[in-house]
């Protein structure tokens, strides 16, 4: 049960009328993690963008594009009754196994469930007044007394930080398996573009799959279907679709013409009307974010081709 408490301005806090939506800050692919202690570091959340308005009794919840998906996260929104006005920014997951996993979430939209979701709130922009000129420490310091002065209970969550090293934060997130980390400049303000004052680090897993066919081009590739072997069976994984240039995809085509079959070797044919199917002769090893609840590939990418 959320406590009311009185609506307080913000010290910082500038502009009298509320936006109805805010484009959102997004963050920037970097290879490493930034070094420093002018940044703090954050768990980079696998879910929905999602910005929850508060406005004198009325919340709604906006996608990053700006559509009212207020229906869909009821149950949230119920959450955040509180008085005001505010604008939290966050993103909609479904934990499982001790990660966020997209395919879930997304199966639980589908079926039009909302018990499982969770929103993650890690930016506070409005709090009866603009607070996007203030630094990131001092938003996010104003989100966490928002919460917590008013009882605010999951499935809304504060999203914690750490502001030492980010590198280990980064290697803990890669052996549990989460997305990555999102690394955030202290002292710099909130902008609605893709910056550098938030950096994002992806983990990614890898694996070897061999190769049960693939998707002509005129000069190569453009597609390698994958299996699995689980036991005496050979299960099928998903397609790659990206991760080599002209040169590579034609030598692929040549090396995949030479072990071409008459039919799927999978256990469980598929119908894939544009497959060239072959013997899994080859190993494909491929980097890929995570597995879907399908069983399949998520994310994939090719790294290269070996004779099994």
């Amino acid at each position: 049960m959320v406590r009311r408490t009185k609506s307080l301005v913000i010290d910082g806090a500038t502009a009298p009328t509320m936006p109805r939506f805010i484009k959102p800050q997004l963050a920037t692919l970097k290879a490493k993690v930034p070094k420093g202690a002018q940044w703090l570091h954050e768990i980079k959340y696998d879910g929905y963008r999602v910005q929850v308005h508060l406005n004198k009794g009325k919340t709604t919840a906006f996608t990053r594009n700006g559509l009212d998906w207020t229906k869909r996260f009821s149950v949230i929104a119920g959450a955040l009754d509180l008085p005001g006005q505010a604008i939290i920014d966050g993103e909609v997951v479904v934990i499982k196994d001790g990660r966020t996993n997209f395919s879930e979430l997304q199966a639980e939209l589908a079926a039009g469930r909302q018990d499982r979701l969770v929103f993650y709130a890690f930016d506070l922009l409005w709090r009866d007044g603009d607070l996007r000129k203030l630094t990131q420490l001092e938003r996010k310091q104003a989100l966490l007394d928002l919460l917590g002065e008013n009882g605010v209970e999951p499935p809304v969550l504060y999203s914690e930080h750490l502001t030492s090293d980010g590198q280990e934060m980064f290697e803990h997130a890669a052996k549990l398996g989460w997305e990555g980390i999102v690394s955030k400049k202290a002292n710099a303000s909130y902008r609605s573009e893709r910056t550098e004052a938030w950096v994002k680090i992806k983990t990614v897993q890898k694996g070897k799959f061999p190769v049960i066919g693939f998707v002509k081009d005129p000069t190569g590739v453009a597609a390698l279907y994958l299996g699995k072997r689980v036991g005496k069976d050979l299960v099928y994984m998903g397609k790659v679709g990206t991760g080599w240039s002209r040169t590579i995809s034609g030598q692929l085509r040549k090396q995949l013409d030479t072990v071409v079959s008459p039919k799927s070797r999978l256990t469980r044919p598929i119908k894939k009307p544009k497959a060239v199917w072959v013997e899994p002769s080859f190993t494909a090893e491929v980097e890929y974010r995570d597995i879907t609840s399908e069983g399949l590939l998520r994310q994939s990418s090719f790294k290269g081709l070996k004779r099994a």
